[in-house]
């Protein structure tokens, strides 16, 4: 049983306490109003396989745009799978296989006529370990315009610029542009590949447990970063910190060993009332 508290909060009574001791914002904030939620990623009855081991069995559900979507659950069930079969990243692993259908703005990504690096442009991806290429700052952020071809229909110094203030690292190295990226701290460089992923102007940001490998001052600043990028990006994120994934998202993925997604729904809703006993048992601790 459950019910709500001054603030907002939905509390079950038989604890008097929500299922995990993190503050969640029920509502959306202001600036990601209810004009805001159109679907952009939907799966139907997705699996991917490597080999003959299923990483993901028949996953049906629809992620909104504009929003902050975790995906949560325990080691080997299949999160980064999910993440990495939106932007075809599981194409470049031979024993991968993918059943079932993934859509981008209503087009199957999976049809023979899409391009996975065009599709690439449109979602870009960070991931766990920062990586930034042995170039310069101001090289790193400019690669992909480069690559694309792009360069000589935009000023490479003002999209570098943008980028980095939309990573929230301009003021840190706006001074030290030629100098390489690898001179940079551990969260210093997690924000450059931030900067390298928006210069190219995607739609979606794929993070793949962005914060793992940082100190908690660099974590907390790559949080509050997403909680900026998510007026201009969708934001999906794979995270085995369920107190960070409660904090940041607006929607919360829960998947169990198998490759099942055992539960999707509003952040508030999957931390202090969800519906599967299995989501509370693995919250709580008792697995995972």
């Amino acid at each position: 049983m459950s019910s709500d508290t001054p603030d907002g909060r939905t509390v079950d009574e038989s604890t008097d306490d929500p299922l995990i001791q993190t503050e969640i914002d029920a509502e959306p904030s202001p600036s990601r109003d209810a004009e805001r939620t159109e679907t952009i990623v939907r799966t139907k009855d997705l699996s991917v396989y490597y080999g003959d081991d299923r990483a993901l069995d028949d996953v049906t559900f629809e992620i909104p745009e504009n929003r902050v979507t975790a995906m949560i659950g325990p080691s080997g069930c299949g999160k980064s799978t999910f993440l990495r079969s939106i932007n075809r990243m599981n194409d470049r692993i031979d024993a991968a296989r993918v059943e079932g259908d993934l859509y981008f703005h209503g087009k199957n990504v999976y049809d023979d006529d899409v391009d996975p690096v065009a599709l690439r442009r449109k979602i870009g991806q960070v991931f766990q370990a920062p990586n930034p290429f042995p170039k310069s700052i101001y090289d790193n952020v400019a690669y992909g315009l480069r690559v694309q071809g792009t360069d000589e229909d935009v000023d490479l110094d003002d999209a570098v610029e943008r980028a980095l203030r939309g990573a929230a690292l301009w003021d840190e190295v706006s001074d030290q542009l030629d100098e390489s990226g690898l001179d940079l701290s551990g969260g210093q460089q997690q924000r450059l590949c931030i900067a390298r992923a928006i210069a190219t102007d995607p739609e979606v940001i794929l993070m793949d447990e962005p914060t793992s490998a940082l100190d908690p001052v660099a974590a907390s600043k790559i949080e509050d970063l997403i909680d900026e990028l998510v007026d201009e990006y969708t934001v999906i994120i794979v995270t085995h910190n369920m107190q960070q994934a409660a904090r940041i998202s607006d929607k919360t993925a829960v998947f169990l060993t198998g490759g099942e997604l055992v539960e999707f729904d509003d952040t508030a809703t999957i931390f202090e009332d969800p519906t599967d006993p299995r989501v509370e048992d693995y919250i709580t601790g008792k697995f995972g």
